[in-house]
């Protein structure tokens, strides 16, 4: 699963970084997070046809949503807390997401994420021991995690309410490969730069190719402090690897 990131590129980054044509997020800025966690608002890259202004083109926009999809049909959006990811081998088909996955694909922006591995040794039965590490490109590029997304309305609210519409978003995961299946079984799906274009358009039916576990190549890791276990902290130094004396202790591989 990805249950925590760490995005921390400036606004400005991310709008040349993935040739955005409309920031949907002109008046906020949310800075860095390097602690990302459910229910937090983020960064998503989307192509949707804008509201206002001539023609009926999709364009690519910069929105800020919220992590956690609640799907239209919800009663309550708390469902969202629970909703975070979407495994890529259902996520066609479950009724919570594959609306989502035909009509609204995105792109989530991350340096990294974070992946808990349960330790051999330490801990008991039932509070195994885990070392977090930080899995990012070995390159220092920026992450491009395949998305999906949803409108929620709050029918208690008045239609011109700001309030009235929430936007949420899920991370498609996979099967993790190769060195680091050893950390976790799963991870984040990453989308190339080549078919960046493809993910995001709505008009594009269902490729097969997309429906295939994900390469790990290019991706990094090492231990990083458990600090990172707790929301409240959010610092560079989560992602700051553990001093050699403490992260040969802990290293997988």
């Amino acid at each position: 699963m990805c249950g925590r990131y760490a995005s921390t590129r400036p606004k400005q980054e991310l709008l040349e970084e993935f040739e955005v044509e409309l920031d949907g997020a002109a008046e906020e800025d949310l800075g860095p997070d390097y602690n990302v966690a459910p229910t937090k608002p983020v960064y998503a890259v989307l192509s949707r046809v804008p509201k206002e202004g001539p023609g009926d083109r999709a364009v690519r926009q910069l929105r800020i949503v919220r992590w956690g999809l609640v799907p239209a049909w919800a009663k309550d959006p708390s469902i969202g807390s629970k909703m975070i990811n979407a495994r890529v081998e259902t996520v066609a088909e479950k009724p919570s997401f594959r609306r989502a996955f035909a009509q609204r694909r995105c792109l989530l922006p991350a340096d990294g994420y974070y992946e808990w591995a349960v330790l051999d040794e330490g801990g008991t039965a039932k509070r195994p021991k885990k070392q977090p590490y930080f899995i990012h490109p070995a390159d220092g590029g920026v992450m491009a995690m395949a998305g999906i997304y949803e409108f929620w309305r709050d029918k208690g609210r008045a239609e011109d309410d700001p309030l009235a519409w929430l936007t949420t978003c899920a991370v498609v995961t996979t099967t993790a490969r190769d060195e680091l299946g050893a950390i976790h079984e799963r991870m984040p799906m990453l989308i190339e730069r080549d078919r960046w274009a493809q993910w995001l358009d709505p008009g594009v039916p269902l490729a097969e190719e997309f429906l295939v576990p994900a390469a790990s190549a290019g991706l990094t890791a090492y231990p990083v402090s458990s600090a990172v276990n707790s929301v409240r902290n959010n610092g560079p130094e989560l992602v700051e690897p553990l001093p050699e004396d403490e992260g040969d202790d802990q290293a997988l591989f």
